[in-house]
C-alpha cells in the first residue's frame, strides 16, 4: 500500500447537495440571525435609542439608519429566496401551494418596511418630537402597511405549515407552528402602547425563530429524500 492510497477518500458535494433548491432553502437559515444580530448591535450603540420606547424600525433614521434599512433589505430579499426554495422543494405537496406565496409576501413586506421609513418620534432620533408625530408621513404609512404585511403573511404560514406537519404526524411542529402564528399577532397587536416596542421586538423575535426552525427542518428534509 503506498502513502498516497492510504490517505482517506476528500468528501465533495454532489450536484444534489448544490442543487438551486437546497441552496435556496439553505438561504432561510440567514435572514433572523442576520437581522437580530445587527438590531441587537444597534440597539447597544445608538445614542438616544431605547428600547422600551422606541421601535426596532426607528433604527432606520438618523445618520446611520442605513444600517436598518440595509438589514431590512436584505433580510427580507434572503427571506424571498427561501420562499422560492420552498416552492421548488415541496411543489405539489403539503404547504406547496401557499407556504411559498406567504413566506414571499414576508420577504417583500420586509423590503418595504426597509425602503419606506418611519417617522421619528419620542424623542428619537434627535430631533423627533416628545411624543407621536402630530400627522404621519406618507412613507410612515407605507412602512406601517409592509410591516403588516410581513407579519400577517407569517402568521398565515405558520397556519399553512402547521397543517402539513399535522399530515406528517409531526405534533411537535405543528404545535410550534400553531402556537406562533397565535403569539405573533397577539403581541403586534395588544391594545395600549404600554411597551409596545417591547411586545413587537419579541414578536419580532419568535418570528424568525420559527422561520429559522422551519428552514433547518425543510432543508434535513430535502437531504433525507436525497
Amino acid at each position: 500500500m503506498t502513502a498516497h492510497s492510504a490517505l482517506p477518500p476528500v468528501a465533495t458535494p454532489t450536484v444534489s447537495d448544490l442543487s438551486p433548491t437546497r441552496t435556496l432553502i439553505a438561504a432561510g437559515l440567514l435572514p433572523g440571525p442576520l437581522f437580530i444580530l445587527v438590531a441587537a448591535a444597534q440597539i447597544l450603540t445608538r445614542d438616544g435609542f431605547d428600547l422600551r420606547h422606541h421601535p426596532l424600525s426607528a433604527l432606520s433614521l438618523g445618520d446611520a439608519g442605513w444600517v436598518q434599512i440595509a438589514n431590512f433589505v436584505i433580510v427580507g430579499a434572503l427571506s424571498a429566496a427561501f420562499a422560492v426554495g420552498v416552492r421548488r422543494g415541496l411543489r405539489g405537496g403539503p404547504a406547496g401551494t401557499w407556504g411559498p406565496v406567504l413566506l414571499g409576501g414576508y420577504g417583500i413586506g420586509l423590503i418595504a418596511a426597509g425602503l419606506f421609513v418611519t417617522d421619528g418620534a419620542y424623542g428619537f432620533p434627535a430631533g423627533a418630537p416628545a411624543g407621536l408625530p402630530a400627522t404621519f408621513s406618507w412613507h410612515a404609512m407605507v412602512h406601517g402597511a409592509a410591516a403588516t404585511l410581513a407579519f400577517l403573511s407569517l402568521t398565515a404560514a405558520c397556519g399553512v405549515f402547521a397543517r402539513r406537519f399535522v399530515t406528517q404526524r409531526r405534533p411537535v411542529w405543528a404545535a410550534a407552528s400553531l402556537a406562533t402564528g397565535v403569539a405573533v399577532p397577539v403581541l403586534a397587536a395588544w391594545p395600549g402602547t404600554g411597551a409596545a416596542s417591547i411586545r413587537l421586538a419579541v414578536a419580532t423575535l419568535l418570528a424568525w425563530a420559527w422561520l429559522t426552525a422551519l428552514a433547518a427542518q425543510l432543508r434535513a428534509d430535502q437531504r433525507t429524500a436525497g
